[in-house]
């Protein structure tokens, strides 16, 4: 087997400059790989290439794969992803997948953008204050959610759970999801692929597709993300979540 023209092309583009070691130790492996995953994969339907490189650093980041993200990042900066936007995807990651498995991707993701001269910390994105951060919160989550949807949660949560509830609205809506730096079809997409990379959410990844519904992403483009997300985040996952988003697109 040999690399294709087509994902040799692809691959290139991104990652410009010297050879990987694992092509000189695993040549069998990086042709099987690289021809999937900068060829076979890309020729069904479009996707803008700076969104499909935010959708992979976000499950990258959902898998722990932090050397592999490091590498993303670069193609992420490279195809013009920019600063404040490959940050917003790590801000975006944390009250998905927890601050324990973001924090090292945070300091990858600060050394990366000093090594190409970026000045931190970046312009603030919050919108947000302690007094203003629940009410937008819950604009926001009814915007994404529906708002039936959300005052059912309130209605339905034991009176013990209720604070859970709040937190969700103010600081994983409020907080995270309000910012500025990235739009609500673009952090939606993110939010499933980490859901999706996650594993054993469905129930999470169900509500997240209607979601992504709510707010102008189709099946199609939804379908385009997951396409691409199979070679960082493997079958099993993928196929789960292809079967939460044919039960929301397809019934």
């Amino acid at each position: 087997m040999t690399i294709s023209e087509t994902a040799r092309k692809n691959h290139d583009e991104l990652f410009p400059g010297p050879t990987s070691t694992l092509a000189r130790t695993d040549p069998e492996l990086v042709e099987m790989f690289d021809n999937f995953a900068f060829d076979e994969t890309l020729q069904h339907a479009d996707l803008d290439p700076r969104l499909r490189l935010m959708t992979q650093l976000a499950a990258l980041i959902a898998t722990g794969a932090v050397n592999e993200y490091r590498v993303m990042l670069g193609a992420a900066l490279t195809v013009g992803v920019t600063p404040v936007e490959a940050k917003e995807v790590v801000y975006q990651a944390v009250p998905y997948v927890g601050m324990g498995r973001v924090v090292d991707v945070l300091h990858v993701t600060n050394d990366v953008l000093t090594e190409r001269g970026v000045e931190l910390p970046l312009p603030g994105q919050s919108i947000t204050t302690p007094d203003t951060r629940t009410e937008r919160g819950l604009a926001v989550q009814k915007q994404i959610v529906g708002a039936e949807r959300v005052e059912a949660l309130y209605a339905n949560a034991p009176d013990d759970e209720q604070h859970l509830q709040r937190f969700l609205t103010a600081n994983c809506f409020g907080d995270h999801v309000s910012r500025d730096g990235l739009d609500l079809p673009t952090r939606e997409l993110l939010t499933v692929s980490m859901l999706a990379a996650l594993g054993g959410c469905e129930p999470q990844l169900k509500g997240h597709v209607a979601a992504n519904l709510n707010v102008g992403n189709d099946r199609a483009t939804l379908l385009a993300v997951l396409t691409r997300l199979i070679p960082f985040i493997g079958y099993p996952r993928t196929l789960n979540a292809l079967r939460v988003l044919d039960e929301a697109t397809l019934a």
